[in-house]
């Protein structure tokens, strides 16, 4: 099994910072890409950022660029999220997608997509 751990949320004043935290860990043999992802009340989830695991290449969503930076540390199969400049409209539940392979006892690669539980981020305007 997969598990994928998001922590650091909170609460925080418009124009505050925070920092989100996702860890992966379990059966895996390989983490190729890591993102997140955020879900407003009566919204559809939503990209936010994500990099692959091995590149330099990462993508953002237009309302959280020149605030959001996503980075990680591969040798742990963690991503961070640093948000800076927050107002109102980034309040969400945070969820960290993690895509990657096991590897099965016959051997053979088994692609896998775990989310993480989420985690509150409210900014107070």
């Amino acid at each position: 099994q997969v598990h994928v751990m998001e922590s650091g949320g909170g609460l925080v004043q418009a124009g505050g910072s925070l920092r989100l935290s996702c860890a992966a860990s379990g059966e895996i043999f390989k983490v190729v890409a890591m993102g997140w992802y955020r879900q407003a009340p009566g919204k559809e989830r939503e990209l936010v950022a994500s990099t692959f695991m091995t590149t330099s290449s990462t993508n953002y969503a237009d309302s959280v660029k020149g605030r959001f930076t996503i980075s990680k540390d591969s040798a742990k199969n963690t991503v961070y999220l640093q948000m800076n400049s927050l107002k109102p409209e980034d309040t969400a539940v945070y969820y960290c997608m993690t895509t990657g392979y096991t590897r099965k006892p016959t051997g053979a690669m088994e692609r896998f997509d775990q989310w993480g539980q989420g985690s509150q981020v409210t900014v107070n305007s």
